[in-house]
């Protein structure tokens, strides 16, 4: 059984690497995103206190967002593992997650994929996204054939507000400020360090050997 935490910046490259250990180990990507609104569509005692929060635009606390993958880890498909995305982000967050495995936590598996910010900064501000089809692009990476056109459906390509150099610049010290202390908390031997910055399958190839089969 794996259960594995994934850390990482935003643009380092988790969604790409939780793909793929989803599918190596037979077990579910859970992100705390697609928990909130699968909670909230399906209109959930717990997605509807969840939705008060989001409504006004507040930080869902993390007693409740705590709640709800607790929630979330009962169901069935957790028996043999899972992969948590975007969960735990804090210290108490973390405390309340080894709480709900008790004796399992020590075999909690936290992969935190390393990148450099100089080394992230062209990663974000460089993505472009179709405002019709929301196809993905990148400048350097994933370049349309014709600037500024959807190679898919003709749409307009842009790049989202959120990846300004600004924002990007502010998310990043979020992330550092936010992650410090979970870097210390899983400092125990649970802590697995991955370099970020080589080629995606090195990264994954890395993740799965520190990991094991």
């Amino acid at each position: 059984m794996k259960r594995i935490v994934l850390l990482g910046p935003p643009g380092a490259g988790k969604g790409t690497q939780a793909t793929g250990i989803s599918q190596k180990y037979g077990i579910p990507h859970i992100s705390t995103g697609d928990i909130f609104r699968a909670n909230v569509k399906e209109g959930t005692p717990l997605g509807k206190k969840a939705k008060e929060y989001m409504d006004q635009g507040l930080l869902v606390p993390d007693s409740l967002v705590c709640d709800l993958v607790e929630d979330r880890l009962s169901q069935p498909d957790c028996e043999n593992g899972y992969l948590l995305d975007g969960f735990p982000r804090t210290v108490f967050q973390a405390e309340r997650l080894d709480s709900f495995l008790g004796c399992a936590s020590s075999e909690l598996c936290v992969v935190d994929i390393e990148v450099r910010p100089e080394a992230l900064l062209p990663r974000l501000t460089g993505r472009r996204v179709c405002i019709k089809c929301g196809a993905p692009y990148h400048v350097l990476t994933k370049p349309t054939r014709v600037p500024g056109v959807c190679d898919i459906c003709g749409g307009l390509v842009v790049q989202r507000a959120d990846d300004s150099e600004e924002t990007v610049m502010n998310r990043l010290k979020v992330y550092d400020s936010s992650t410090a202390p979970l870097i210390d908390y899983y400092g125990d031997g649970r802590l697995i360090r991955i370099d970020g910055e080589k080629a995606p399958d090195e990264v994954f190839a890395d993740i799965t050997s520190a990991v094991g089969e």
